[in-house]
């Protein structure tokens, strides 16, 4: 029998060599496609469809819009229709529809911006694109000639190190990080400056917001709202804050030269350790640390502290200070002392009137750990962290 060729063998065994066409998609369809898959991921998570409500998480509110829109659409529905393992499609609502202004009223969203959220594209499948989105949507700048050389200097600025960038961050977890006007960020890849602050304005969360003009590198400019773009800042892994110039960085050297002689100094954290003779403070001796801040000399803080009952009744020793520039003591201390909370060293010790004094400074930690806060505060990594003491890490903060 003749040789047989690889087609003449897969033509005996059945195999249709017939190229099949492939189905190339929109990217319309594709950006559908993927905003389903996050529903459907909800629903395999959370055993549900989501739902509206101020109570609900804004991702899940968000999924609630986008799937009610999804609903309404044959062609969406008729896209979707292998995918909808879960028939999320043919539920009814489990609530009365919304109409369009209540349901940008459940996002915080303006009802101007009507004609937009009735547009599945701008309800995007992943978060962190928001921010690009907030660039890509702006319009053109037509007195951008103006502020080119602001741009210019800033970039200049960067390139000679008297400007830096810090992550925009929720201002230590005490409070949302501000924006105001004159203030340079990065967002989507583009330099942005905020040109102005309107007047204020109360949001639908009961919020105060304002109306901001921000105009990018570009040449574009937008109106968003103040918190809108923070939600942009946050959301952007590449979301930054641009200094102003030789604004100093958040911690200074923890030794060597001295800083700069025009950066503010704030304070100082430190880290003591009791010399004190009590068995439990001597078996835990390393382990047992004072951590506080200081607008003035530790040396001058700690005078005395044989006989303040909030320093143990005890002489200590300095293990530890770190240099603080440009941030708010009171605030920055209490975060640290949260983080840290769980293992707080819970100790009544009657002071020197006999009246029983509950230090509240020391904490059952290793310096290893005081470190990485204070790298992680430096490089806006803090927010959100606890620390665990069965794995003597810091974690994140369940939700």
């Amino acid at each position: 029998m003749a040789d047989m060729t690889d087609d003449d063998i897969l033509a005996e065994l059945g195999v249709d060599l017939t190229p099949k066409k492939v189905r190339v998609r929109t990217p319309r369809e594709e950006r559908i496609i993927a905003g389903f898959e996050d529903i459907v991921k909800f629903r395999a998570e959370h055993g549900r469809a989501p739902r509206h409500g101020e109570d609900r998480d804004i991702f899940e509110r968000l999924y609630a819009v986008r799937l009610d829109r999804l609903r309404a659409q044959p062609d969406c529905r008729a896209l979707l229709a292998d995918l909808d393992t879960y028939a999320l499609l043919d539920d009814a609502p489990d609530e009365v529809p919304l109409d369009d202004d209540a349901l940008l009223a459940e996002l915080g969203i303006e009802t101007q911006a009507a004609e937009d959220i009735t547009q599945l594209r701008n309800v995007r499948s992943n978060a962190e694109r928001s921010a690009a989105d907030q660039v890509a949507t702006a319009t053109r700048c037509e007195d951008f000639a103006t502020f080119k050389p602001r741009f210019e200097q800033v970039q200049a600025d960067l390139d000679a190190g008297t400007r830096t960038t810090r992550p925009f961050v929720r201002d230590l977890g005490m409070s949302k990080a501000d924006i105001k006007q004159g203030e340079f960020f990065i967002v989507g890849g583009q330099i942005a400056y905020v040109a102005s602050v309107g007047d204020p304005i109360a949001a639908p969360n009961g919020e105060v917001d304002a109306r901001l003009r921000v105009v990018y590198s570009n040449g574009t400019e937008s109106n968003l709202l103040l918190r809108s773009l923070q939600r942009a800042l946050y959301k952007d892994e590449g979301g930054r804050r641009i200094s102003e110039p030789n604004a100093g960085p958040l911690f200074g050297d923890h030794g060597g030269a001295e800083s700069e002689p025009e950066r503010l100094s704030t304070g100082t954290l430190y880290v003591l350790r009791s010399r004190s003779t009590h068995p439990t403070i001597a078996a835990h001796r390393e382990l047992i640390h004072k951590i506080g801040i200081t607008g003035g000399k530790v040396e001058t803080r700690i005078a005395g502290a044989a006989d303040d009952a909030t320093y143990l009744l005890a002489d200590v020793d300095v293990v530890a200070t770190y240099t603080l520039h440009n941030v708010h003591r009171s605030r920055l201390e209490a975060l640290v002392h949260r983080i840290l909370a769980s293992v707080r060293y819970d100790v009544e010790i009657p002071d020197r009137f006999g009246k029983p004094v509950r230090p509240r400074e020391w904490f059952l930690v290793p310096l290893s750990i005081i470190d990485e806060i204070v790298d992680r505060i430096d490089d806006g990594t803090l927010v959100g962290m606890t620390y665990d003491p069965k794995t003597a890490r810091l974690i994140l903060e369940a939700v």
